[in-house]
């Protein structure tokens, strides 16, 4: 059964090329990617590497932190992105409240303006979200989620959590899950529904134990999956066959 990694920035390694992360993956049996924009020239680099590349999608969008860069021209240009066939998902978009690199004004425009681009080209919405989730789950709320949501690199709460799955938004844990004072995060994982769990390796950043510290690529996604299976009392091969299914509905990827 293959593995799936549903957020990753391949364009952004300094250690290994593109193609040396997808070869490294597919030795893992890690045969879906997608690959993430953050701004107008990740999103366009992100299309590039998912044309060039069998099993690797892409994302398009502007990061929360880069709100400010969301002008009506960059969106435009976004806009035009999500219609390749290559993309499933607008964003990474959101709220992050840890950084203050952009205010939270200029984080709200530009995350109502990635909704309404997800709901117009019916694409996944993944939504990046830290220290923030009072405000993010309002705005959707308010502006009305696209049919299909995205937690990225979740880190919610057991409350924010029960929210979630009760809206059937998927929700995404990273490497981050495997760390020994990420207690928190595992309980959130086991109080996932197995059918909106994904899993993501959200590389470079965010490298699983044992090899914290290092560089992150997607042949490390088995180590996070193996982590919500302990969390969950599963068999890792349960969870690997709900997350395939789980990723092509989040998606809508061919079987």
């Amino acid at each position: 059964m293959p593995y799936v990694d549903t957020h990753c920035h391949l364009d952004h390694h300094d250690g290994l090329s593109t193609a040396d992360q997808v070869a490294r993956a597919l030795e893992a049996d890690v045969t879906t990617m997608i690959t993430v924009g953050t701004d107008m020239a990740s999103s366009t680099q992100a299309v590039a590497t998912a044309h060039r590349f069998e099993g690797v999608w892409a994302a398009v969008g502007v990061h929360p932190n880069d709100a400010m860069e969301a002008t009506p021209q960059v969106l435009d240009v976004i806009g035009r992105l999500a219609q390749d066939d290559s993309v499933v998902a607008i964003g990474e978009t959101g709220l992050d409240y840890y950084r203050d690199h952009t205010t939270p004004s200029q984080q709200e425009a530009s995350f109502r303006a990635h909704i309404d681009l997800a709901k117009k080209h019916d694409r996944a919405l993944v939504i990046h979200c830290r220290e923030a989730w009072d405000d993010c789950l309002k705005i959707l709320e308010d502006q009305g989620p696209p049919e299909r949501v995205v937690m990225h690199c979740f880190s919610g709460d057991l409350d924010v959590t029960a929210r979630c799955a009760e809206a059937g938004w998927y929700l995404s844990f990273a490497g981050n899950v495997t760390f020994a004072n990420a207690q928190g995060l595992r309980d959130a994982a086991a109080a996932t529904p197995l059918d909106l769990l994904l899993t993501e390796t959200d590389s470079p950043f965010l490298t699983p134990h044992p090899h914290r510290g290092k560089p992150n690529d997607p042949s490390y996604v088995p180590l996070t999956l193996h982590a919500l299976a302990a969390a969950q009392d599963r068999a890792p091969g349960e969870v690997e066959e709900a997350v395939l299914a789980n990723t092509r509905r989040a998606f809508a990827l061919p079987d």
